[in-house]
């Protein structure tokens, strides 16, 4: 398999990892992994962002012997219209060992974010199962000219793909004209980076309502402020990057944690009574399914969350809280402190959300080992 991802190797352990580990598993293939590339114009802040070395998290995903790591010569030009003539001259080198990959045996493409590179290699291989493994509402993330471009390519990928995965019923949604090709594949987490059961406290917990995670433009400030008001003998407690401040002084009971590694991270959320995912409502956060919700459940916590994307569609399940403005911000909060969960529990969920059974679950292998793939338009 040849795999365009949105992500780089050398970071965290997210769903496209996983997904070709589980392909391998599955197959006992190679997969030639592509690290992406800027496919917007570059902003001023971009200059000022430091490069991050890989974290220590990263290393177990160091390539291995059944993977190719590539990484592509670009300049930050994409969406300009032409500019994929200039950057074929770069990804020569990419475009050749792609095809050389390719030509041993029949090989899929999964692509994980649209581009160029991706649909040029669709065009020269046409003969590939492809695939487009839809997490994001991509053109939301950015603006003007970058948002069309991105808009168009991804119309363009959508159209000549054989399979398209989507990580949330949302994006499924905006599939409709080629609804024959979807499948939902949410999102799951990572069981051997959770607490052990025998290692969580499940009867003597702290009152603390606790978030981790970026605080961004998608985070719900004011929500998160009333919240700490309606409970003023409860803290609230924030680990991760702010990159969107406080509107406000803060409450005396909300305290901030700076970002922490993953590991760690997930043993700060073992400590916390309660689970928070207070997202603002917006085109940005309409598409997603958080994998903090499945982290926070699989280590018994009760979720309380903004009703957006995913979680909107989670109102009747087990230990999970919806609020919005017009909520009583202390009754829920009781009722979420009050609920217990058991160990039985716990394990039922991490079962039912690895990521190897939410792949397994598709049809994905099956109709690419079914035969030709049909037509991809032109």
């Amino acid at each position: 398999m040849i795999y365009l991802s949105p992500v780089p190797w050398a970071s965290f352990s997210q769903r496209s990892h996983h997904f070709v580990a589980w392909y391998h598993e599955q197959t006992q293939s190679e997969v030639l992994w592509i690290d992406p590339y800027p496919t917007r114009l570059p902003r001023q802040s971009d200059f000022k962002r430091k490069t991050v070395a890989p974290t220590p998290a990263a290393k177990e995903w160091l390539p291995t012997k059944w993977l190719h790591l590539i990484k592509p010569k670009v300049l930050p030009i994409e969406p300009i219209p032409g500019s994929g003539l200039l950057q074929t001259l770069l990804w020569r080198e990419v475009i050749n060992k792609a095809q050389a990959f390719a030509a041993e045996h029949p090989c899929m493409i999964c692509v994980g974010k649209p581009s160029e590179l991706a649909l040029q290699l669709l065009t020269r291989m046409p003969e590939s199962y492809a695939v487009y493994d839809a997490m994001d509402d991509f053109p939301a993330f950015y603006k003007g000219l970058s948002r069309r471009s991105m808009a168009t390519r991804e119309r363009l990928l959508v159209e000549r793909v054989s399979k398209i995965l989507v990580s949330s019923t949302a994006i499924g949604r905006t599939m409709g004209a080629v609804a024959d090709k979807v499948e939902l594949a949410l999102n799951a987490c990572d069981i051997q980076k959770l607490a052990p059961l025998e290692s969580l406290v499940l009867d003597t917990k702290q009152q603390l309502l606790g978030y981790v995670g970026t605080i961004g433009s998608w985070f719900d400030w004011d929500l998160v402020i009333a919240l700490a008001q309606a409970n003023p003998e409860n803290r609230i407690r924030l680990i991760g990057p702010i990159f969107t401040p406080p509107p406000c002084l803060l409450p005396g009971n909300i305290e901030l944690l700076p970002e922490r590694p993953h590991a760690e991270a997930i043993a700060a959320m073992a400590t916390f009574s309660v689970g928070l995912i207070p997202f603002k409502l917006s085109r940005l956060t309409a598409s997603v399914d958080p994998i903090k919700y499945y982290e926070y459940r699989s280590l018994g916590l009760p979720v309380i969350s903004t009703r957006f994307g995913e979680m909107a569609l989670r109102d009747k399940e087990t230990a999970v809280w919806l609020i919005d403005e017009n909520s009583d911000l202390r009754l829920t909060s009781r009722q979420a402190l009050d609920y217990r969960c058991n160990s039985s529990r716990i394990q039922a969920f991490r079962q039912d959300n690895l990521w190897a059974t939410r792949f397994s679950a598709t049809r994905l292998l099956s109709d690419a080992l079914a035969g030709a793939p049909p037509p991809r338009g032109r």
